[in-house]
């Protein structure tokens, strides 16, 4: 019996030593074999890896498809037709939306929505009950239907009390998660851009980086006293950064992710894009982009997700301090962090698998995704093309809004096919029907 697919000719990223071109034989949505190249058995469909990487699909642990409430500047199918054409194969929706998800009927009515995306589309919840800060969501039930992520996106949990009972309640369900959007909201009220020289410049109020250490420090100390996992969102400086260093070392449950705008940008980047370079937690200085990538190549910063944060071009076409903060994102990732890091030559390929795929993966406790190419795996499969450059064109990516940071620049590397359960949903860096 013919094989489902067959993708053909590429170079596996693990194990390293893999220099000769393979064949990834698929049946039944897992991978059956990986052979050399030209031994893999007939197939009813064949895809072109010739001259690219065959990667475990991108997983990104940290996207708004703004469903449900605010599907004029995202929803899930275009969200998730982003993610695939970005190679991403599982994504976690957060859960700030109008209203919350913070029930599990409402995890049940986005799932179902999300049944038929091109991408496999999970959900977060919030932790607090209307994400209102001031008690616990029913967090077992939410587990129950399947939620494993749980955080306030958007705004800190900044009670003692109701955090710790948080991480408390993850040493009680087996691979659930406390992400914490961590900037003191008491410091960062007002504030529009990292509290600095640009911030002065332009005449807006700051948010200072304080406001995000005090937050880590504090929440990692509660993970220590209750032995419940903790997870920071987007975390943007330096100092920040030593804090979960440290913490690791003490082998305390934390784990920490960061954008690729924070690993690129700065707040200089403000003055030249606008309300597009507005997010939370806001870029910062330079100092801060050298240490979070040097972090992120040595394993001191664990995973790379986007905060994905489409918002309609009339929300963004406001004054810097009125405009919605957040950019778009989902689609460009890994071109972005292939083009900064890997090109050159600060991360390996290697590293960059491990960072986009495995690690975000295993935080976010999806177990089909993050695998290594071989046999009895999901196959759930980026092909990458690195010597491939494009040109990135807002009006062209998937998404409902324009305010990508990238728009305009010409990237190296990009995603040739995405398989999603052993079916093609991008195939020569087009959606499939």
């Amino acid at each position: 019996m013919a094989a489902d697919l067959v993708i053909s000719g590429g170079r596996l990223v693990v194990p390293a030593d893999t220099a000769e071109p393979v064949d990834v034989v698929v049946s039944g949505g897992r991978i059956a074999a990986v052979v050399p190249f030209g031994e893999a058995p007939q197939a009813q469909r064949t895809l072109d890896a010739s001259d690219a990487w065959v990667m475990p699909g991108f997983v990104d642990i940290q996207v708004h498809f703004r469903t449900p409430g605010g599907t004029d500047s995202e929803d899930i199918a275009s969200g998730a037709a982003g993610a695939a054409m970005g190679g991403v194969t599982a994504c976690v929706m957060m859960p700030n939306t109008t209203p919350p998800i913070d029930t599990p009927d409402m995890v049940r009515d986005v799932m179902a929505i999300a049944a038929a995306a091109p991408c496999d589309v999970r959900t977060s919840a919030a932790i607090t009950a209307g994400r209102a800060g001031e008690r616990l969501a029913d967090l077992p039930a939410l587990y129950r239907v399947g939620v494993r992520v749980f955080t306030d996106d958007g705004d800190c949990v900044a009670d003692d009390a109701l955090m710790a009972a948080a991480l408390e309640a993850t040493t009680e369900l087996p691979g659930a998660v406390i992400s914490q959007h961590a900037e003191d909201p008491a410091m960062v009220a007002g504030g529009v851009i990292n509290a600095g020289a640009v911030a002065e410049r332009l005449g807006v109020q700051g948010r200072p980086a304080h406001a995000e250490v005090s937050v880590v420090h504090r929440d990692i100390e509660l993970a220590r006293r209750t032995g419940g996992r903790y997870h920071v969102l987007h975390l943007s400086t330096a100092a920040a950064m030593e804090l979960v260093a440290e913490a690791k070392r003490d082998r305390v449950a934390v784990t920490a992710e960061v954008t690729p705008q924070h690993l690129v940008l700065t707040e200089d980047d403000v003055e030249r894009l606008g309300t597009t370079a507005k997010m939370n937690p806001p870029l910062r200085l330079a100092s801060d982009v050298t240490a979070l990538r040097r972090a992120i190549v040595d394993g001191s910063l664990d995973a790379v997700a986007t905060d994905h944060a489409p918002h309609h071009p009339a929300l963004k076409d406001r004054p810097l301090a009125d405009a919605p903060p957040g950019m778009i994102g989902v689609e460009t990732m890994a071109s972005v962090v292939w083009s900064e890091l890997v090109v050159s030559g600060q991360m390996s390929p290697a590293r960059f698998v491990e960072v986009i795929s495995a690690a975000p993966a295993r935080i976010a406790g999806i177990a089909d995704h993050g695998q290594p190419i071989s046999a009895g795996s999901p196959a759930n499969v980026t092909v990458f093309d690195a010597a491939k450059r494009w040109t990135v064109q807002a009006e062209t990516l998937q998404s409902r809004s324009l305010n990508s940071p990238w728009a305009g620049r010409t990237l190296p590397g990009r995603v040739r096919h995405t398989v999603l359960a052993g079916r093609p949903v991008v195939v020569g860096s087009e959606l499939s029907d």
